[in-house]
């Protein structure tokens, strides 16, 4: 074993989870690199982290490097989680979050649950994020020290057993850095882009996929205004998302945005911008870092609403297994089904999924 202990690295075959994995090498860990195969590739596209080259190109770097490499199969536990909670969010009008799901049940669930049954101490990703600890032993979640990359406001379901357990070896770097190292090492992933996409989703085209594996939530619905009155017909609630502009299929002679999306009727409303401000929100499947939340009742915090929103000053009542958001200035495209971060500073509290988006 290495002076460090061992390390399982979720390897995507990105340049963020290689230079990570070839760190910890360098650090004196014994590394185990894993590329994990989270859906069934029968369609011969590239699905970015989830294809071929992407496994190709994790190993290439693991034989560079000299540690042990793996390919596994998570596409059961991927499929009964992050697909199914993906399908059920669209099919009940809201939009989901499928990169927060993987996180909290494949990359720090069934993974660290391998990392377990193979007597493997810590598991590892290419995640832009931070840790630390207090005299006290509590671990604490922080953003990525390059804000641009800062990808805590996916990890927010972690908890105090995944950090005791994680490493996040990029997490103080800037994405510039993280390249150089890998041009160092010769690696072949040095000068790859970053995936934009839903790794299961091909050529991001989301409607296409839901209608090939939910063909059942193609249904026929009308598209109305403010006031109720049918200015459209579209093939699907799944295709919209509060906020949205583009791709409606309706002309008004204004900027129009998605307002609502009612599951129940089937109908989707749209308006002009000023009808997306909120003044609040509820959320539920709330987790915090430290376990339980700030004590004291309602406290001023941060909000995110999305993964490169911008902080949103705010009062946050935790209530049992929801929390309750109450912003300083109202919010435009405050979307059910994504996720809600609180932060206080660099440090990520907790978050939960919303529900209700408030008038």
């Amino acid at each position: 074993m290495g002076s460090k202990g061992s390390v399982l690295v979720a390897m995507s075959g990105g340049v963020d989870s290689s230079v990570a994995a070839c760190l910890l090498a360098e650090q004196g860990y014994e590394v185990l690199g894993s590329h994990m195969n989270l859906v069934h590739l029968a369609d011969g596209v590239d699905h970015g982290c989830c294809g071929p080259r992407a496994r190709t190109d994790a190993g290439a770097v693991a034989r560079i490097a000299g540690f042990a490499f793996e390919v596994v199969d998570m596409s059961r536990p991927f499929e009964e989680t992050v697909l199914a909670d993906f399908f059920a969010e669209h099919d009940a009008g809201r939009t989901p979050n499928p990169c927060v799901r993987c996180n909290e049940h494949i990359k720090f669930g069934a993974f660290l649950e391998r990392a377990n049954r193979l007597g493997i101490d810590f598991v590892a990703t290419g995640h832009y994020v931070r840790t630390a600890r207090d005299q006290a032993g509590g671990w604490h979640l922080l953003r990525g020290a390059d804000r641009g990359k800062d990808q805590s406001y996916m990890l927010h379901t972690l908890g105090q057993r995944e950090l005791a357990r994680a490493l996040f070896p990029v997490g103080g770097m800037a994405k510039s850095e993280t390249r150089a190292i890998a041009h160092r090492l010769g690696l072949p992933v040095a000068a790859k882009p970053d995936s934009q996409e839903v790794c299961f989703v091909p050529g991001a085209d989301h409607a296409a996929f839901v209608e090939e594996h939910a063909p059942r939530m193609v249904r026929e619905g009308d598209i109305v205004d403010a006031e109720g009155n049918v200015i459209g017909r579209h093939r699907g609630a799944f295709r919209f998302t509060v906020g949205q502009r583009r791709g409606l299929g309706v002309s008004s002679g204004q900027r129009t945005y998605v307002v609502d999306v009612d599951a129940s009727s089937n109908r989707v409303v749209v308006g002009p911008g000023e009808l997306l401000a909120r003044r609040g929100l509820v959320a539920d499947r709330a987790s915090w870092v430290a376990g339980t939340p700030p004590a004291g009742g309602p406290f001023e915090a941060e909000v995110r609403l999305r993964y490169r929103g911008e902080d949103v000053p705010a009062v946050v009542e935790p209530d049992g297994e929801r929390l309750q958001v109450e912003f300083r200035t109202p919010q435009r495209g405050v979307a059910p089904g994504q996720s809600v971060v609180v932060c206080s500073g660099d440090e990520l509290l907790g978050g939960g999924r919303i529900t209700v988006a408030r008038r």
